[in-house]
């Protein structure tokens, strides 16, 4: 069995490699399990938004305690690393990252909400430092919310904001930089150039690029957020209209659990 130490450097050669990081995001144990089991998966990430809504909270409304608890027993449940959506740090972004560890997480987002640089800097400062007191080589992959909260404002302000958020993050110990939004081939062209090869990571929402495309912009890692819960939920709603309508369970259906 790997130690954490050796999950992070995994974690961080995946991030590194030239080939995209492709990861499905899951919400508990058997989501995981399902996931991991899949001979293409080379790392767990967990969705924040969709563990709050499997608890009934509303995305960043989730405490601490449960967060900790589902990526805690996520890690415990599969061999390979894990990195979770750890919010905003819940106020004390150093102590999170501790506690993550703990429970077996080897990295994660943690995102900026816009708050002023210097704090946010301060945050990733402090999540790394919670790395190197742990023995852990923590990969923090950076978010900065500079389109998902951009507010309107035009789209050359949100790319310099991200690539100037982008690079003091990187500057304070940072692996990669998140930047959630839909990215066309143009703004990734950009924001890769002004954050560095290798260092962008983006989320494959709707009407975005495919992973493919993103890899050839030279974008490090592709997540999903908590689309591929609204997958299984979707199969799991029609499936219940299906028998009601008189039908039977799928063809096919897999014991996964």
């Amino acid at each position: 069995m790997s130690t954490n130490a050796e999950k992070a450097q995994t974690l961080a050669g995946l991030y590194a490699a030239p080939q995209i990081l492709r990861v499905v995001n899951v919400w508990d144990v058997v989501s995981a399990q399902a996931v991991a089991a899949l001979p293409e998966t080379t790392a767990i990430a967990t969705a924040g938004h969709s563990i709050a809504s499997s608890y009934g909270y509303d995305d960043g409304a989730i405490p601490r305690d449960l967060m900790l608890d589902m990526v805690g027993r996520i890690a415990a449940a599969v061999e390979l690393p894990v990195t979770a959506d750890l919010d905003d740090g819940y106020g004390d972004a150093g102590e999170t990252a501790r506690l993550a560890i703990a429970a077996g997480v080897v990295g994660a987002n943690v995102e900026d909400r816009l708050r002023p640089l210097t704090e946010s800097v301060a945050s990733v400062e402090a999540i790394v430092r919670a790395g190197v007191a742990e023995g852990v080589p923590f990969v923090l992959n950076a978010r900065t919310d500079a389109f998902v909260r951009a507010g309107g404002r035009p789209v050359e302000e949100s790319v310099a904001d991200a690539v100037e958020r982008g690079r003091a993050y990187l500057d304070a110990g940072a692996t990669c930089v998140f930047v959630p939004g839909i990215l066309d081939a143009d703004v990734t062209r950009r924001l890769v150039e002004g954050i560095g090869e290798g260092k962008v990571s983006v989320i494959g929402l709707p009407g975005a690029l495919t992973s493919t495309e993103y890899e050839a912009l030279g974008v490090a890692r592709i997540s999903y957020g908590p689309l591929p819960q609204r997958v299984a939920l979707t199969a799991l709603q029609d499936a219940a209209s299906a028998i009601y309508a008189g039908g039977v369970i799928p063809a096919g259906t897999r014991a996964l659990n």
